[in-house]
C-alpha cells in the first residue's frame, strides 16, 4: 500500500511535517507556558519535558522491536499521532495539553522508526548519507516554521497559529495513511508475532549493560551522555529564557532559530566534511565539544541580546559533535555491530532527553530565576533582566562544567583502528591478507566492536 516504493523521501516528507508542526507553535508555547504556570515556569518546563523524555527512552526499544515484527508504517503511523494529538489541546485545555504532552512521550519515539525505514530501503554505503538528510530535513523545518507562526500569532492571534499546526499534523497522518509503503517485507518478519519479542529487545537498560564489555565504547558512551545532557537542557528552555530574561521579542527568537539553523545545516554538512578529512575524526569531536563549552559559557554570562546572537552562531558550530561521534562509532564498528554500537548511543541520548530538561529547570528553580510577567514583544534585554546578577543563566554555565568533563573523557576516545578500517574496504582482496591484518593489530580491536555475538 501507498505511493511507489519506499525510499528516503518517504521519510523525510513525515519527519519535516511533524516538526514544521510543532516549530509553528514556538510562539504560542512561551504564552501559554507562562499562563498555565505562572510561578516556578521553567522548573515545571523542565518537568514536563523531562518525564516526556523519560518516557521516550523507556518506551523506544519496545516500540523499535514491535516494528521490526509487525512492520514500520503501522508504528510511525502511531507515533506521529500520538506525538501530535496535544496540539489543538493547546488552545481548549492548557492543562490538559501538558499532561498529554508528558504522557506522549511514551510514543514520541518518531526517529527510531524512520531511522529503521531507512535503514529497510537504503543499502549500507547509502544510510550515512541517508541518515543526514533526515537529520537535515529536522533542522530545516525548524528553520522555517517558528518565523511563520511568529508572524501570524502577531497579526491574527495565537488561534490560527493553532488551527495551522493542527492542519499540518492531520496532513502528515493522511500522508503516512495514503501515501507511505510499507518498508519491510512480509518475508522478512517473524512468523510468530508472539514468540518475536523478549524482555531483552524491550529493555531499554539492555543496550547500556553491554557498554561495561567495551572500554571503547564505554568512554564514548560518557562523552555522549555529558555533552547531550545540557544540550537537551538547553534545547527545553532556551527560547523562554531568550523571551523573558534577555528580552527577546516573537520576531527576534524566530529569526534566532532560522540564523542557527540555517549556520548548523552549514557545519554539519560542509564544515564537517572538511574537518574529518584535515584534522581528523576524533579531533573533530574535541573541537565541537571546545565550541560547546564556549557558547554555554557565553549563555551563562551573557545579559546583552548581542551576545546572544554570538554565541548561537558557536552554537551552530557545536553542532558538529555528535555527527562526528556517530561517524567515528561507525568506523570502528564491524558491519553486523552497526546497529548495536548506534543503538547503544542512541539509548543515551533518549536518557538525556529525560534528564537534560529537569536538570535546568530545577537550578533556574534553586537561583530564584523566575517569571513574573509576560514581557511584550518590544521590551528590551535590559529591562528584561529582573536583576543585575553575575550569573544570568546558571545552568548554562553548570553546563558548560559538564561539557567540560566531557571533553576531558574525550581525549581517551582511542583512535579508530586501522585493521577495521582496512577490512571494510578488503572484501575484495584475498582472506590471507584480511586475516593477516586483523592478527597484527588484534590488541587494538574492542569485543563488542568484534564480537557479533553480542
Amino acid at each position: 500500500q501507498g505511493v511507489g516504493r519506499p525510499s528516503v523521501y518517504h521519510a523525510v516528507v513525515v519527519i519535516f511535517l511533524e516538526f514544521f508542526a510543532w516549530g509553528l507553535l514556538t510562539t504560542p508555547m512561551l504564552t501559554v507556558l507562562h499562563e498555565t504556570f505562572p510561578h516556578h515556569t521553567f522548573l515545571m518546563n523542565g518537568l514536563i519535558q523531562g518525564v516526556k523524555g523519560f518516557l521516550s527512552f523507556l518506551s523506544a526499544p519496545l516500540i523499535g522491536a514491535l516494528s521490526d515484527a509487525w512492520g514500520r508504517k503501522s508504528f510511525l503511523l502511531l507515533t506521529v499521532f500520538f506525538t501530535c494529538v496535544p496540539i489543538p489541546l493547546m488552545r481548549i485545555s492548557p492543562w490538559w495539553y501538558f499532561a498529554m504532552i508528558s504522557v506522549s512521550g511514551i510514543f514520541s519515539v518518531t526517529f527510531s522508526v524512520i531511522f529503521a525505514y531507512v535503514a529497510d530501503v537504503t543499502q549500507e554505503h547509502e544510510r550515512t548519507t541517508a541518515y543526514g538528510l533526515v537529520s537535515a530535513t529536522f533542522a530545516a523545518s525548524l528553520v522555517t516554521s517558528p518565523a511563520i507562526g511568529a508572524y501570524l500569532s502577531a497579526s491574527y492571534g495565537d488561534s490560527l497559529v493553532i488551527l495551522m499546526a493542527t492542519v499540518v499534523a492531520v496532513v502528515d497522518i493522511c500522508f503516512i495513511l495514503l501515501a507511505v509503503p510499507e518498508s519491510l517485507p512480509e518475508k522478512m518478519r517473524p512468523a510468530s508475532w508472539g514468540s518475536s519479542i523478549s524482555w531483552e529487545q524491550a529493555d531499554p537498560f539492555a543496550s547500556l549493560k553491554k557498554v561495561r564489555k567495551d572500554s571503547a565504547v564505554l568512554v564514548i558512551c560518557i562523552t555522549v551522555f555529558l555533552s547531550y545532557l545540557p544540550e537537551a537542557g538547553q534545547y527545553s528552555s532556551f527560547f523562554l529564557y531568550l523571551r523573558q530574561i534577555i528580552g527577546f521579542g516573537s520576531a527576534s527568537i524566530a529569526a534566532f532559530i532560522a540564523v542557527v539553523g540555517v549556520l548548523s545545516i552549514i557545519a554539519q554538512t560542509v564544515l564537517l566534511s572538511i574537518l574529518m578529512r584535515s584534522i581528523g575524526n576524533k579531533n573533530t569531536v574535541l573541537l565541537g565539544l571546545g565550541f560547546q563549552i564556549l557558547q554555554l559559557a557565553w549563555y551563562g554570562f551573557g545579559s546583552q541580546s548581542w551576545m546572544m546572537w554570538a554565541a548561537g552562531a558557536i552554537a551552530a558550530m557545536s553542532s558538529i559533535t555528535f555527527p562526528a561521534i556517530s561517524a567515528l562509532v561507525s568506523r570502528n564498528a564491524e558491519a553486523d555491530q552497526q546497529g548495536v554500537v548506534q543503538g547503544i548511543i542512541t539509548g543515551i541520548r533518549g536518557l538525556c532527553n529525560g534528564l537534560g530538561p529537569a536538570l535546568y529547570g530545577f537550578i533556574f528553580f534553586l537561583f530564584h530565576v523566575e517569571l513574573n510577567e509576560l514581557l511584550p514583544d518590544h521590551t528590551s534585554g535590559k529591562k528584561a533582566m529582573q536583576a543585575p546578577t553575575i550569573v544570568a543563566g546558571p545552568p548554562f554555565l553548570v553546563g558548560a562544567c559538564i561539557v567540560l568533563l566531557s571533553f576531558l573523557v574525550a581525549l581517551f576516545i582511542p583512535e579508530s583502528s586501522k585493521a577495521n578500517s582496512t577490512k571494510k574496504r578488503s572484501n575484495s582482496i584475498s582472506t590471507t591478507l584480511s586475516s593477516r591484518l586483523d592478527q597484527s593489530n588484534g590488541e587494538d580491536i574492542e569485543p563488542l566492536l568484534q564480537d557479533s555475538s553480542v
